[in-house]
């Protein structure tokens, strides 16, 4: 037994754009396109939720010893950096 829903939708602006763009690609009629969407979106809905992918990891390497002392004083560090004798 076949059962129909005749119902109204209000879409958003973005999704009615990609309806119609799916629309003209296939060359298929404005309710085959909604149907085929709604029907693989709400499997996906439905199905187990998507593994995360692996966290991107970085590799850290040693810079050596840090060449000016304390970091805590900015002024300091500028002068070092700048070759001054500021004091």
């Amino acid at each position: 037994m076949l059962l129909y829903m005749r119902t109204t939708l209000s879409l958003d602006n973005d999704v009615a754009a990609l309806l119609k763009r799916v629309q003209k690609v296939r060359k298929a009629s404005l309710k085959t396109v909604v149907n085929d969407a709604m029907r693989q979106g709400l499997k996906d809905l439905l199905g187990p939720p998507a593994r995360p992918k692996k966290p991107f990891r970085t590799k850290g390497i040693s810079l050596g010893r840090c060449l000016v002392g304390s970091l805590d004083d900015v002024a300091d560090v500028l002068a070092t950096a700048e070759d001054e004798a500021f004091r």
